[in-house]
């Protein structure tokens, strides 16, 4: 970067730059390299959430995620690959949780006007979705090789569309009947709730999350893994697998 460029640009308003939005409430901001040219290997979305919105699983294949949390409170869980291990970690402002390169994970809201800021170590962030391997995996071969029912995978993945990025859906038609039949596998959420810090470190005020209770819509989904990549919304051309744009 040649920094005596006029064309070198070092402010951008991130609020200009929505890429994706469920609604006034839940919506992303980003910053990337394309927005703002001197950032090098740095980028990050800004994420805005109500409470029992998900930012949906995924996972960067470019790049570590460092999520601090600015207001409200969310729940940052992950897989750990090495421990196959399901974890669960509370933020509140001031806190973060970090998923390495390449982790599956997801974040929930746990309350209103929950505001994260998602820190990449790349110009831009990529990422492939929860959402998008459903749609793309032929319902044959998820049937085929977990000895399922093939019109059942079907009619179960039919409400799921790409780039789902916040769920549950806007247009989700039976939010109660999904939130007790989901209530009923709490359990298999959240096996157990890591504090970032000890007890006595934590600030005044600060109240743990309850081991299950923090799901106000729990949210469970599989996934498989494709070779796909889907940059965030308005940051690269999306390319299916056999190379179409």
């Amino acid at each position: 970067m040649d920094y005596k460029s006029p064309t070198a640009q070092f402010s951008f308003d991130v609020n200009s730059n929505t890429t994706f939005k469920k609604d006034d409430c839940n919506y992303i901001n980003t910053l990337s390299i394309k927005e703002l040219n001197t950032l090098e290997n740095t980028s990050l979305l800004d994420i805005f959430l109500s409470r029992s919105n998900v930012v949906e699983p995924h996972y960067h294949q470019n790049a570590a995620e460092l999520i601090y949390c600015i207001s409200g409170a969310a729940v940052v869980s992950l897989i750990n690959p090495f421990t196959n291990e399901l974890l669960h970690f509370p933020v509140t402002p001031g806190q973060v949780a970090n998923v390495p390169q390449g982790w599956w994970h997801y974040e929930v809201a746990t309350s209103d006007c929950t505001h994260l800021l998602a820190i990449f170590n790349a110009p831009v962030p990529e990422v492939i979705l929860g959402s998008d391997l459903l749609t793309l995996t032929p319902a044959n071969v998820l049937a085929h090789t977990y000895c399922l029912n093939e019109a059942k995978v079907k009619d179960t993945l039919a409400p799921v569309k790409p780039g789902t990025f916040i769920g549950p859906p806007a247009d989700c038609c039976e939010p109660g009947t999904t939130e007790e039949a989901n209530a009923a596998h709490a359990n298999n959420m959240a096996p157990y709730t890591y504090p970032l810090v000890p007890q006595s470190l934590q600030p005044f005020g600060y109240q743990p999350a309850p081991m299950h209770g923090y799901y106000g819509q729990p949210y469970v989904q599989q996934y498989h893994d494709q070779p796909y990549v889907q940059p965030y919304p308005g940051l690269q051309t999306a390319v299916d697998p056999a190379g179409n744009v």
